[in-house]
């Protein structure tokens, strides 16, 4: 009986903290038999040791109340001890019996509260990584501080620096007791980062069928750290390149010239040369894709090391590539829409090629450069198609497959909803879906609707979806739209610097407006909205030597039937030598005496222009309905007061016109593009009026006011811009552009309107007196072609981009590009190869309010020693849509 007694004691003893919380006699002469367990009546409770916690709320929480009846020893103190151990709030507890009356015990319970937090804060760390690190532990004042905590902290501050490279942080924590307050505490973190630690060296092992630049080239995330030495080792590649080249053995030739520059040319620009577990993962699973491609889909790593190397980092890897395996026979069941002939010509897969399975795939499901077997079927109404690759046997290396269909019936579409359209009206939307109810569904519709919508600019491209809903008992499917409005409307804001004065511009742009409601009352918010119309107003001026004014208006749906676009603009400008237009003595207007009416000053010079345009525009249906046609016809008149610019000084000038434009559009969105192009056919010309006249006007000895009352010519355009998605977001935009401007009579020769200038920003696009302004950056304005323009122009563009934020509220990408162009007055000139050439590198930032800013910097390519003076580069800024492009 003792010893089970004593076996229970120690139970109840074992489950009480025996460092920090126990059960003790709080005065000698209590004396308490623990070998003989008797019941005892709580007589009081009494708390001590606290300092902000309320007494009587400990002792609910201990559990214990007076007049409860206790066994003493028992589990039931261990308990009240562990209800309040599990409060966090406390560094030590325990209870004691302080004495024993009759048959009552009288217990006390004695805290040690935790501190809690005054305030905290970091040294040897700059405010920005401050306050990350304050996200991340996320401590405020008064919070209660124990070692779990505490330690989490530093533990997290050391993960924060690890993240960006700082391998051998060290975290050093400083727990100051605050004078001022009871039982607060203020703590210190010294942060001592030392320097990144970077991987200088990527070892690879038993590879063979991958070069080791390939391998590093498939780890996107895992790079080694920059190492421009491109003198080293030089003369041994080329003396070993010449070698190669006598043997022809030209395979050898690019893997060496690989290597060199994987070696001695190596830069870490768009990644980080540190050491993360997660991305090494990733990476590791690239490398193995990679050998899948190739059909080594037995490849694995078979293990890797990380170990230091002096400052820096090593990675070595083994690799097991395994063998190669072919694609063998190919056979399909369960087809009866298409042959198995019509399948294979479609999947494009011969026996014996290389078993890719991911091209496999591809071919299958989504193949973004062709069609695929998914595609036709679901083209043709499938939606419930299958299609399940069986690997029915290995015959050696090759790999026979067995194409499981399950082609379904066709789907029709039911319903088709839009939601996410808070401002744009449902029409608006709906008239560019090309999924309507009633139709066979086809997958091709909705990516052509996502681009249609995204071609609107009113929605986040980003964040556009399609959501549909098949209803496999009625053969149905329900397509969903959903959609993100963001801010279409624009206000710009343009500075520049031409004829050493600033110009500057000031508009504002509506793309989504609504003629309809403007008469309707709560509709201005502020202007009516949502029926996807086009109103423009801008103003342009550099004060008295500049001012020009520009109303704009858009019906994209004439009708509301059939997507032809009704144009209408008119304009009035103003361009002088910067005097006023009345005379001036002291500030004040010099009089006529006789009537008291101003007096015009003598030696003001100027050109007013005002011009009326109206323009229709239409989608085509044939070659397909990515072609647009627009057609215009418009006015200007042109009146010269002592204009030295122009062919003659004084009189009056007339630009009718006719300009047809033919426009094939593919592009996938018009903020970034990834893909697509767009390439513009324009032709614009006057009616021959020599060519009318006959033999009725000699045109030789005409007056210039005469001979251009009425300007003739004709006018043509051609350009191209398409964009190559390499990889990712990484795009390339190559641009091409040709203009012409030709006469009908040699008597009459070039017209002095229309003409082509090229160099500078071309921030103008095209100036007052009719110019067309066309950008070459790195060159200052107007400087590339004659004083009085050119007839003939040239200009070839190829521009690398990449995004650094895609955010429809601030959409920022980074460019280099390469441009180069030249004009020509007449094709006995014309030289298409003989252009000046630039480089350099811009950003590129669009914001809703404003359109798009850019600022580039431009080096010319005339002759390198001027290229490689980085001090002789030319700055451009532009804001809004006014580079000017051919």
């Amino acid at each position: 009986m003792i010893l089970k007694r004593l076996v229970y004691l120690i139970i109840v003893l074992l489950t009480v903290n025996s460092a920090e919380a126990q059960v003790a006699v709080g005065d000698k002469s209590v004396e308490i038999d623990y070998a003989n367990p008797k019941s005892y009546e709580i007589g009081e409770i009494t708390v001590s040791g606290t300092e902000q916690l309320d007494k009587q709320a400990l002792v609910l929480l201990s559990g214990l109340s007076s007049g409860d009846k206790i066994l003493v020893p028992s589990d039931a103190i261990a308990l009240a001890i562990r209800n309040l151990w599990s409060q966090k709030l406390f560094d030590d507890v325990q209870i004691t019996a302080t004495k024993v009356i009759g048959e009552f015990i009288f217990l006390n319970i004695h805290v040690q509260e935790l501190p809690r937090l005054r305030k905290y804060r970091f040294t040897g760390i700059n405010k920005s990584d401050a306050d990350n690190i304050r996200e991340e532990i996320r401590f405020h004042t008064g919070k209660i501080m124990n070692e779990h905590l505490l330690s989490s902290a530093v533990n997290s501050i050391k993960d924060y620096y690890v993240d960006k490279g700082f391998l051998d942080v060290e975290v050093d924590m400083e727990r100051i007791k605050d004078s001022l307050t009871v039982n607060q505490i203020v703590v210190i973190f010294n942060i001592t980062k030392h320097k990144k630690v970077k991987i200088d060296k990527i070892l690879i092992h038993n590879n063979t069928a991958l070069e080791d630049w390939q391998i590093r080239m498939a780890m996107k995330e895992t790079k080694r750290k920059t190492n421009f030495k491109p003198f080293v080792e030089f003369d041994t590649l080329l003396f070993s390149s010449i070698k190669n080249i006598f043997k022809r053995d030209f395979i050898t030739l690019r893997n060496n010239f690989i290597t060199y520059a994987g070696e001695n040319l190596r830069i870490s620009v768009m990644k980080s040369s540190k050491y993360l577990d997660g991305n090494f993962d990733a990476d590791k699973k690239a490398i193995i894709a990679k050998y899948n491609e190739k059909g080594y889909r037995d490849a694995s790593i078979e293990n890797d090391t990380l170990y230091r190397n002096g400052r820096d980092l090593s990675l070595e890897m083994t690799i097991h590539e395994g063998a190669q395996y072919y694609f063998g026979d190919i056979i399909w069941s369960g087809n009866s829409k298409f042959t198995s002939k019509q399948l294979n010509d479609v999947l494009g897969i011969q026996k014996g090629e290389i078993y890719d399975k991911t091209l496999l795939e591809t071919r299958l499901f989504m193949n973004p450069s062709g069609r695929d077997i998914s595609s036709i079927y679901m083209d043709d109404g499938y939606l419930f198609f299958q299609i399940d690759p069986i690997e029915v046997s290995v015959n050696g290396n090759y790999i026979n497959l067995e194409m499981r269909i399950y082609e379904g019936n066709q789907a029709r579409i039911n319903k088709v909803t839009i939601t996410g359209n808070s401002k744009t009206n449902d029409h608006v939307v709906m008239r560019e879906i090309r999924t309507q109810p009633g139709q066979l569904f086809r997958r091709s519709d909705i990516i052509r609707t996502q681009r249609e919508l995204a071609q609107l600019g009113y929605f986040n491209a980003e964040t556009l979806n399609v959501i549909p809903k098949p209803n496999p008992v009625d053969g149905t499917v329900d397509i969903e739209y959903i959609v993100e409005e963001k801010s279409s409307d624009q206000i710009e804001l343009s500075g520049g610097w031409g004829g050493g004065r600033v110009v500057g511009t000031l508009g504002v742009s509506f793309s989504n407006f609504s003629a309809r409601n403007i008469f309707k009352k709560g509709t201005w918010s502020p202007l009516p909205s949502g029926d996807g119309q086009k109103l423009s107003i801008r103003a342009q001026s550099n004060g008295l030597y500049y001012q020009s004014y520009n109303f704009s208006f858009t019906e994209p749906w004439l009708g509301g039937r059939r997507p032809n676009a009704l144009t209408f603009t008119a304009y009035h400008s103003i361009q002088s030598n910067g005097e006023s237009k009345w005379l001036k003595e002291d500030g004040i207007f010099v009089r006529d005496v006789r009537d008291d009416s101003k007096i015009i000053n003598p030696i003001r010079t100027s050109v007013i222009i005002t011009g009326l345009s109206m323009g229709l525009g239409r989608r085509l249906s044939w070659p397909d309905d990515y072609f647009t046609l627009y057609q215009e016809v418009t006015y200007q008149h042109y009146i010269m007061d002592k204009w030295n610019q122009f062919i003659f000084r004084d009189g009056v000038a007339n630009n009718l016109f006719y300009r047809i434009n033919i426009q094939r559009n593919s592009i996938d969105q018009p903020i970034y593009p990834r893909t697509g192009a767009k390439v513009s056919l324009s032709v614009q010309a006057t009616p021959p009026y020599s060519l009318l006249d006959g033999e009725s006007k000699n045109y030789s000895d005409l007056q210039d006011q005469d001979k251009y009352r009425w300007i003739e010519y004709h006018k043509w355009k051609f350009t191209t811009s398409w964009f190559t998605q390499i990889v990712g977001d990484l795009v390339l935009n190559t641009r091409v552009g040709f203009g012409y401007l030709g006469s009908y009579n040699k008597s009459l020769g070039t017209a002095p309107l229309e003409r082509f200038y090229l160099g500078g920003s071309g921030l103008t696009g095209f100036s007052l007196d009719g110019r067309e302004i066309i950008a070459l950056r790195g060159y200052d304005d107007n400087t590339l072609s004659p004083v009085g323009g050119a007839s003939i122009i040239n200009k070839y563009t190829l521009e690398l981009r990449y995004p650094l934020s895609l955010n429809p509220s601030a959409t920022i990408y980074g460019l280099a590009f390469v441009e180069a162009g030249n004009t020509w007055s007449s094709f006995g000139q014309y030289n298409p190869f003989n252009v000046y050439k630039s480089a350099g590198v811009g950003v590129r930032v669009f914001l809703p309010m404003f359109g798009l800013l850019g600022l580039d910097y431009a080096w010319r390519l005339d002759d390198v020693p001027e290229f490689l003076n980085m001090q002789k580069g030319q700055l451009h800024f532009t804001i809004g849509a006014a580079l000017g492009e051919l």
